[in-house]
């Protein structure tokens, strides 16, 4: 639902605030008054090309902004044109591109004028329509479809990419194979060169390592070293601590110490022993390594790598030797798809044709309401072939219309007549009711080419309509402004010698003055007369 729109600096437009209510919206005035600026407006927030001659002359940009209530949340979408031609959108004051503006009030606003935004009128949407008129039989076919048409479309890939491997699978298993036995050749263990890499210095530098050890541990334990002086240090200092006990303190740290170096000349001595000089363990192991990392860098980045790859080569040599069984599974699953899928598609067609008649005679019936006694409606049903069935169904819908006996039903799309497209759109709303989730049906022009009692039948369609969906509507017929529930009188104004287009609410003490002024031009007694009975009679609809 559109809940206010703010306009700036557009047109004729200096600074507009509108707020609306639900039902059947009116904006009347004078021709030229600027009340299709208000309908661009709308067009620019539902992503339309902006043009910087819309800028209101003398600013430097132009501002729209709406209020929308979409599905229980409010949401504030504006769009500025520049005077550089440049657009800046925001969504909830967070920027936004003028796709995303679009695609956000997509299915919230329906514009309906000289061919633009008319949802109604692309085909592409006709079955989606049909389907939702007809109900849960047809909604419920089209799901089972769906998902049959998405299980032939895995299938197909499937078959598709085990074909492709069999079609080289001799040059491609003896690849595999040399992969696999050139890895079992090395026959690398995870983790393996981490192991001999954290060994090599050792076994490159043992002489070294092992003169140092021993070097530390004589400084230690031979006689006269450090451990026997710190021992006899020790025991002087406990046998005084008996004669002052200031001493315990001192005695027990340098114990500690004592038994600290004691415990490292012992795995000094252990660790001098445990490392030798073996050319031949080093050589061994740099020569593994330098195996290792040839594989690595032939089949990956780390040794983890190449183990998978060899994983991975042998299930798929697996499944190449099985090829033959796959390739006869994999055909027998999309044949099954297929036949799923063909049977669920001749359900929806089958549903869809025979609720046609019914959906074309409802529209005929509300065709006749709004002046259009000889007006024929058929379902153009095209069957597509099987590579080019889509995910909404084996057929191409499109709404066909015939506006004389005799003649022949045509595209909704190419209606030629202003009127016709306004009124045909209004049956096909009307019918649809609330299969059409559009929530805000803008009406630009509806009253092309009517008057009298087509526009009564008009009026009453457009109110009707606006039980189900907030409807707005810019008309200069005083039959459709009397059903409003709310009435905006557009009008043109002059500030600082410039025209100004202003717009502002239709007091209920104004009503019947305005509606006189479509009626007659004035507020002659006649005229305010017959604009009260066409109020009365619409209070009474």
């Amino acid at each position: 639902m559109l809940l206010e729109l703010h306009v700036k600096d557009l047109a004729l437009v200096e600074d507009v605030w509108l707020e609306f209510s639900g039902g059947l919206t009116v904006l009347t005035g004078e021709t030229g008054a600027g009340k299709t600026v208000l309908v661009g407006a709308l067009q620019l927030l539902l992503g339309e090309r902006a043009d910087t001659t819309l800028i209101r002359s003398g600013a430097d940009e132009a501002l729209v902004e709406g209020r929308f209530l979409i599905d229980g949340e409010e949401r504030l979408v504006r769009r500025r044109l520049t005077a550089e031609g440049r657009s800046r959108c925001s969504i909830d004051g967070e920027m936004a591109t003028v796709g995303a503006l679009g695609q956000l009030l997509d299915g919230v606003v329906d514009l309906h004028g000289q061919h633009e935004h008319q949802a109604l009128l692309s085909a592409g949407r006709h079955a989606g329509y049909l389907d939702r008129f007809i109900g849960a039989d047809a909604l419920d076919a089209l799901a089972e479809y769906k998902v049959a048409w998405e299980d032939v479309r895995i299938a197909v890939a499937q078959l598709g990419e085990l074909e492709r491997l069999l079609a080289d699978r001799d040059s491609r298993a003896e690849y595999l194979r040399f992969q696999v036995s050139d890895i079992d050749s090395v026959g690398p263990q995870p983790g393996e060169d981490s192991e001999i890499e954290s060994l090599l210095p050792r076994l490159r530098h043992g002489e070294k390592l092992t003169s140092a050890a021993a070097t530390a541990w004589t400084a230690l334990r031979d006689e006269g070293k450090a451990v026997d002086a710190l021992a006899e240090s020790a025991a002087a200092l406990s046998h005084a601590s008996g004669l002052d006990p200031a001493l315990d303190g001192l005695a027990s740290e340098l114990a500690g110490v004592f038994t600290l170096l004691d415990d490292i000349g012992s795995r000094l001595r252990s660790y001098a022993e445990s490392v030798e000089y073996d050319p031949q363990a080093l050589d061994a192991a740099e020569s593994r390594l330098a195996e290792i990392t040839a594989l690595k860098r032939k089949y990956g980045v780390t040794l983890a790598d190449v183990i998978d790859l060899r994983a991975r080569a042998t299930a798929e040599l697996t499944m190449l030797d099985q090829g033959e069984e796959g390739l006869v599974a994999a055909q027998a699953k999309r044949a099954a798809a297929e036949d799923t899928l063909s049977s669920v598609a001749h359900r929806l067609i089958s549903i869809r044709a025979d609720a046609a008649p019914s959906f074309t005679t409802r529209l005929a019936e509300a065709a006749r309401d709004l002046a259009l006694p000889t007006a024929r409606f058929e379902v153009g049903a095209q069957d597509l072939p099987r590579d080019a069935w889509g995910s909404d169904g084996p057929q191409r819908i499109e709404f066909l219309f015939s506006s004389s006996e005799g003649e022949i039903a045509r595209p909704i799309a190419k209606i030629a007549s202003g009127g016709e497209i306004s009124r045909v759109m209004l049956a096909l709303k009307d019918v649809l009711g609330q299969a059409d989730h559009t929530p805000v049906l803008v009406f630009d022009e509806v009253d092309a080419g009517i008057g009298g009692a087509t526009a009564i039948a008009v009026a009453r369609r457009l109110a009707s309509l606006a039980a189900t969906h907030q409807v707005l509507v810019v008309t200069h017929l005083a039959q459709v402004a009397a059903f409003a529930a709310q009435h905006v009188v557009v009008e043109k104004a002059e500030s600082a010698g410039r025209s100004v287009t202003m717009a502002r609410p239709v007091l209920a003490d104004e009503r019947v003055g305005e509606v006189a002024r479509m009626l007659s031009g004035g507020s002659t007694q006649t005229g305010l007369s017959h604009a009260k009975e066409l109020l009365d009679m619409a209070a009474e609809a």
